[in-house]
Formats: C-alpha cells, sequence, structure tokens
C-alpha cells in the first residue's frame, strides 16, 4: 500500500502543553461560567453561615479551587474522538488527509471519525460505515484487524464495489481504506499515478508495530455478545483443520441453518455438516487467504442457498454463516430474463431475414406454378415444395411470437367464449385414452387478444400435455377460465397484475410433471425433452412469447410427480367510452381484382436483392413500370431525380443506413399525397409509432406470394 508519508509526531512535552491549552481554551465558555459562579455562591454563604464572617482570602481561594476543579474535570474526565486519537499520537484528519484513495477513521463499533474527500466523493458516509447487506464482509474484517492489526472486505461504496483494507491504529480505533478490488496490497493506487512508497505499519504506533517478536497473538476464542444475538448463523469450532474441527459453541440461528438439534451440535465435526462437493470447493477459494463469502451446501433438507465466512481464532475458527436465498433467487431470476431478451433478439433477427429467403422461394415458386398448372408433370413437384415453404412459414411464425414481433390482429373477445369455441378444435387432438375438461362461469371478462394466437396457446399446451401422459396410458387435461381481481391476481403469481384485475386460463394435466431441474428452460427455443424428431423445441417458447406480446404473464405450477399447470393471465379489456359519432353511410366492400394486370409507375425499395429483383420482375410482366432502390439513401436520390413522379412507394421497414420510416419523411415533401405500402417480416406494431403523422400508409407482412402483392398494388393503385 503506498501513502503520502505521515510527519512524526512532535516531542511528548510540546505536544502535551499544546493539548492542554486548547483544553483551557475550549473550557472558555458561558456554561463553565456558570458552573464557577454557582460553586463560589454557595461555598462562600456556606462559609458566611458557619463563621458568622466572611474574610476576602477565603473567598478567593473558593474562587480558585472551583475553576481547577471544572478545568480538571473537563479536560480528563470526559474525553472526545480527539483525545482518543490524541492519545495514541494521532491525528484523524492529518491521517486520511495524507491518503489519496477513499479512506475513513473509525471506531470498532463502525463510527467514523473522519474521512478524506475521496471518501466522500465515492459515496461513502460520514457518520457510519457502510451497512446493510455489506455488514457480515466489513464485522469480519473489523473483527481481523482487531485481533491481528489488518483485515481485508469487499464493500458497496456508493455504486461500485471496493476492497476494503483495514487497519488498527491503536487499541479503540481502525484506518480503513478502499480501492477497486484487488487494488490494495499489489503496490497500485486508484485515480493516482507515481505515489510516494510507504509501508503498512506506519499507521501504528511504535508499540504496536508488526515485527516478528511482536506480533498480535490470534483474539481468544469465545463468542461475544454480539455474535450470540446476531441474525445470522455464528459458531466456534476448535482444531487446525477446519473440517476435522469441533464445534464448541454456536448462536440459534447457526444451528437452524444446519437443521441440528443443539445437543447433537456441540462436539460434532464441521465437515460432517458440508456436503463432500462444497468441501473440496472451499478449501481451494480458503487458499487465496480470503476470509469470505464462500458459497457452501450443507447436509441438510432444505434447498437454502447459504454463504459462509471464517476468520481464525485462537486454537480454532471463528464461521459466521448467512442465508442468501432470495438474493440468489433473485439475481437468477435476472440473468433469466435477460437470456430470454437475448435469444428473443436473436430469433426475431433470424425470422427477418428468412423471412426474406422465403419470399424469393415463394415469387419464384408462384411464377412456376403460373407456368406448370394442374396437370403439368411437374405439377407436383411444384406443389410439394409450396407445402414445404407453408411449413417454414409456420416456423417463422413461430419465431416472431417468441420475439413478441409478430403481427397481431388483436379483437375484443370473452374469455368463456374462446375457451368455449378452441374446446372444439382441442378436442380432434386428443386420444381416447386423454379426457379433456372444461371448467369456465358465465361472468368472465373480456380481453384484447388475437384469436389465431390463443388458439394456438391453448393448443399447444394442450399437445404437450396430451404427449407428456403417453407413457403412463393416458389422464385428464382440464381447462378453467376464472376471473381475478388485482390482489387475487397477484396472490396467484402475476406480481405485476394491473389494478382493472386479470382474466385466468389454466391448462392442468395428471401426468408426472416436469422436473425442477428443467422447470427454468421450457420456455428457452429449440429446448425439448421429446424424442429427435418428434418435436421442434418452440411449442412453449412460442407460447410465451405470444402472452408476453398481449401484455399478460405465464406461470407454471408443477409438483415433483403431480402433474403441471400452466396458468395465464390476461389483463381484463375495458371498452373506452366514445362520444356517439354520426352514422355513416355503409361502404360497400371492394371486389377482390381477378385481373392483377394494371398500369403505374412503381419505386420499390428493398434491400433483399432476391426480393427486390424477382418481386419488380414480376410486377413487370403484369403491366407496371418498376424501379428499384436497395436503401432508404438510393431511394430518396432517385425520388428527386424523378421529382416524385411516381403512383406508389412500396418500401422494406428495416434497411441498412436510412430505413423506410425516416427515407420517407424526407422524401414526403417532393412525392405529395402518392400512397406507400411497407412490407416487413416484423410487427406493424414495431415501428407504428414512426408513422404517426403519416397519411395514406397501408403494411404487408412478409414473406409475400405475387398473388397478394399484386392485389394490394392494384387497390392501392385504384384507390
Amino acid at each position: 500500500m503506498s501513502a503520502a508519508p505521515i510527519a512524526p509526531p512532535v516531542s511528548a512535552p510540546e505536544n502535551t502543553a499544546t493539548s492542554l491549552i486548547s483544553r483551557l481554551r475550549d473550557l472558555v465558555n458561558p456554561l463553565t461560567a456558570g458552573i464557577v459562579a454557582v460553586i463560589v455562591v454557595c461555598a462562600c454563604v456556606a462559609v458566611w453561615l458557619v463563621s458568622g464572617h466572611l474574610p476576602v482570602g477565603i473567598v478567593l481561594g473558593i474562587l480558585i479551587a472551583a475553576v481547577a476543579g471544572v478545568a480538571l474535570l473537563g479536560m480528563f474526565a470526559f474525553t472526545g474522538e480527539t483525545d482518543i486519537l490524541s492519545g495514541e499520537g494521532f491525528r484523524a484528519a492529518d491521517i486520511v488527509g495524507a491518503l489519496g484513495e477513499p479512506a475513513a477513521v473509525a471506531a470498532f463499533d463502525g463510527h467514523v471519525l473522519a474521512v478524506n474527500p475521496a471518501w466522500s466523493d465515492a459515496g461513502g458516509g460520514t457518520k457510519r460505515l457502510p451497512q446493510g447487506e455489506h455488514a457480515p464482509a466489513l464485522f469480519v474484517a473489523l473483527r481481523e484487524a482487531r485481533a491481528q492489526g489488518t483485515g481485508r472486505a469487499l464493500v458497496r461504496l456508493g455504486g461500485f464495489d471496493y476492497e476494503m483494507m483495514v487497519s488498527r491504529l491503536g487499541e479503540d480505533l481502525v484506518l480503513v481504506r478502499a480501492a477497486s478490488q484487488g487494488v490494495l496490497g499489489n503496490g497500485l493506487m486508484l485515480k493516482h499515478e507515481n505515489p510516494p512508497a510507504v509501508q503498512d505499519d506506519v499507521f501504528l504506533p511504535e508499540s504496536l508495530e508488526a515485527t516478528p517478536e511482536t506480533k498480535p497473538d490470534l483474539p481468544e476464542a469465545v463468542m461475544d455478545a454480539f455474535a450470540e444475538a446476531a441474525p445470522f448463523g455464528a459458531a466456534l469450532v476448535m482444531g487446525d483443520d477446519l473440517f476435522a474441527a469441533r464445534i464448541k459453541d454456536f448462536n440459534t440461528v447457526f444451528a437452524a441453518l444446519t437443521e441440528q438439534v443443539p445437543d447433537k451440535l456441540t462436539g460434532m465435526a464441521f465437515g460432517d455438516l458440508v456436503t463432500e462437493n462444497s468441501r473440496a470447493a472451499l478449501i481451494e477459494k480458503m487458499a487465496t487467504h480470503k476470509s469470505g463469502p464462500f458459497d457452501i451446501v450443507l447436509n441438510v433438507k432444505s434447498e437454502r442457498a447459504l454463504q459462509i465466512y471464517v476468520s481464525h481464532v485462537s486454537g480454532g475458527y471463528s464461521l459466521y454463516l448467512f442465508d442468501v436465498s432470495e438474493q440468489k433467487k433473485l439475481e437468477q431470476t435476472l440473468v433469466q430474463s435477460q437470456k430470454m431478451q437475448a435469444i428473443g433478439q436473436v430469433a426475431g433477427g433470424m425470422a427477418h431475414d428468412f423471412n426474406n429467403l422465403l419470399t424469393g422461394f415463394k415469387f419464384r415458386n408462384d411464377q412456376l406454378l403460373l407456368n406448370h398448372p394442374l396437370g403439368d408433370p411437374s405439377y407436383e413437384d411444384l406443389n410439394g415444395i409450396r407445402q414445404i415453404i407453408a411449413r417454414a412459414e409456420d416456423l417463422v411464425r413461430n419465431l416472431l411470437a417468441f420475439a413478441r414481433k409478430q403481427t397481431v390482429k388483436r379483437v375484443t373477445l370473452n374469455v368463456g367464449e374462446m375457451v368455449s369455441e378452441a374446446e372444439v378444435l382441442l378436442r380432434r387432438l386428443v386420444r381416447e385414452d386423454v379426457k379433456l375438461e372444461t371448467e369456465y362461469g358465465r361472468s368472465l371478462p373480456n380481453v384484447h387478444v388475437d384469436k389465431g394466437q390463443m388458439e394456438m396457446v391453448m393448443m399447444n399446451l394442450v399437445v404437450n400435455a396430451r404427449d407428456a401422459m403417453r407413457a403412463q396410458g393416458g389422464g385428464k387435461v382440464n381447462i378453467r377460465a376464472a376471473s381475478l381481481s388485482q390482489d387475487e391476481a397477484k396472490d396467484y403469481g402475476w406480481p405485476e397484475a394491473p389494478a382493472q384485475g386479470a382474466a385466468l386460463i389454466e391448462v392442468s394435466d395428471t401426468g408426472p410433471g416436469i422436473p425442477p431441474e428443467i422447470l427454468a428452460q421450457v420456455f428457452e427455443p429449440f429446448f425439448t425433452t421429446k424424442p429427435l424428431g418428434e418435436g421442434t423445441g418452440l411449442g412453449l417458447s412460442t407460447v410465451h412469447g405470444i402472452i408476453a406480446q398481449a401484455g399478460g404473464h405465464i406461470q407454471i405450477v408443477s409438483p415433483p410427480g403431480k402433474g403441471a399447470t400452466f396458468r395465464i393471465f390476461l389483463p381484463v379489456w375495458i371498452e373506452a367510452e366514445k362520444p356517439e359519432a354520426e352514422a355513416k353511410p355503409e361502404v360497400a366492400a371492394k371486389p377482390v381484382p381477378k385481373d392483377l394486370s394494371g398500369v403505374g409507375r412503381i419505386l420499390f425499395v428493398e434491400d433483399e436483392q432476391i426480393v427486390r429483383g424477382i418481386a419488380a420482375h414480376l410486377l413487370r410482366q403484369r403491366g407496371y413500370e418498376v424501379l428499384e432502390a436497395e436503401d432508404g439513401e438510393e431511394a430518396l436520390a432517385i425520388i428527386e431525380a424523378e421529382e416524385g413522379r411516381f403512383d406508389l412507394l412500396i418500401s422494406d421497414v428495416i434497411m441498412p443506413g436510412m430505413d423506410g420510416p425516416s427515407m420517407l419523411k424526407l422524401a414526403r415533401p417532393i412525392l405529395g399525397d402518392v400512397p406507400v405500402m411497407f412490407i416487413s417480416g416484423y410487427a406493424e406494431s414495431e415501428f407504428s409509432d414512426l408513422l404517426e403523422a403519416e397519411q395514406n400508409i397501408s403494411f404487408l407482412p412478409k414473406p409475400l406470394d405475387i398473388k397478394t402483392l399484386a392485389e394490394r398494388v392494384k387497390e392501392q393503385l385504384a384507390a
């Protein structure tokens, strides 16, 4: 550790004289003057009553004695924080001020006496050392510093983790220095360059300097009052080897965490409480000469996540055991959500690129089918290719649903009616050995969802339940629908339930259930427990994506051997009251054009050459004049060069460089009221906010087929 050297203390007489003068100066105040006056008056009255007269000499003697008594009482009977440091030959401000890293002088109870600016800038408190979840590590470091002179702990200060080096200052105080993890002890400083070197023991008084002859002994092996009443497990084990050491003393929390009867715990070897694998890992971690925290697994029935701190004492070890189950659960939840988000982004990107390829396949195949109609020898092969493309489209839809980027058409549906209508389809999917039951009332709420997607959700869950019960020869699948208030939904498993309440759709089975070790993986894409060739692993990931995109929540409850229950929560849909509008005359539906040829000037903007080239070629065959652009910048240049003389603009949304909506905003003053058709593999909601002020806009999802594209082009030009 490097720091600026501290100037040697002045000689003892001079230091003492200065201290006495300083204390006398502090005593001169109205309070002390009043105390002296009261004492003198009382003493004079007492003398006058006893002797009948009051000589001047006696009055002066009483006055001098009173002043001297108050001064001695103030200087020696009442000592403060500065007095403790002065008694050891230190000044707190000088010590921390000489250090560049965050530093503080504190008492062993955590009370801070002095800090330097770096400590305050780092977010350290000026009254107490860091507390809360970091208190255990700091407590162990303070205990080590009191016993051995130094201690270390990893503690969060402000928003960053620091390695704290705790050095003892005399008998009652410690110096706490903070640096980034692993910096202290390696000759480096935090945010400083080339500091002058100084040894750690410069902070210790001469009587406590660490030398081979005067090195402090280990602390006495006793359980202090703090450990006895601590809210974490504490124990004292005696022996040179940690795992062979016998338990001598412990508190009630330690007995509860180890799930041992107190009478049997005394004298038990600590190693008997630890699993074999955890013992080997703990030995490896203790070789780093740190006190903790170390993860540990005990031979207990409950599945708690525990961490342990180990501190050397005379003849054994002090152990501190902490239950960190809630912290680990939160960490796992965060990691799982981040992983699912990352997988969703990858899946969405893959689906977008695959959509472009499928569009090219469909265009080519449709063109070949036109040239080889029914009866042609090649028709069957081409029709087979079309069926394969349709299966690939389903795969892309599943990926987009998982990534929450699928195009949806939401309508208001009653939950009971939705389950009732789906029941007809679902009964065709189950075998005779599987019984399907539904349970729903009449007063169920409405939800705003895509009907086709919700049917897909229930179909996936029922098929999975059917397959899970195959090995046991059948069983029962139950679909239940219910209405929940906000509090009921929270109790049931949706912490973020909306104020208006939630609709519950519960799909349960009597199968073997889902093993706990794979429960967290079931919603991951391509994860499946089915034999090779029987499942894609996209069923439950699709379900997860659909429910999330609908603003809902899905939860799994699966006790071992007692089946699995999937709970789907959907927010209740409340129709906003709209003012009554004047009745509009009914407009006859536009007939679907049979003649797909037409006349018009079209600008087709698409970064994927396969899609752009084939689509433009097929549109030209139908009589349109088509100009092509591979990105937004090229399209903008063509529009400016042609002075906006186009009848229709067809553009992809996501392109390298300038995207479609940005290009349109720059081109709209030139194009005027020309209709615009956006095509994309992503859902329209992904970019609709970019087109709020735009008019005459339509959307066509990928993958495209030539018939649909030609129909939409003719509709737009006719409008």
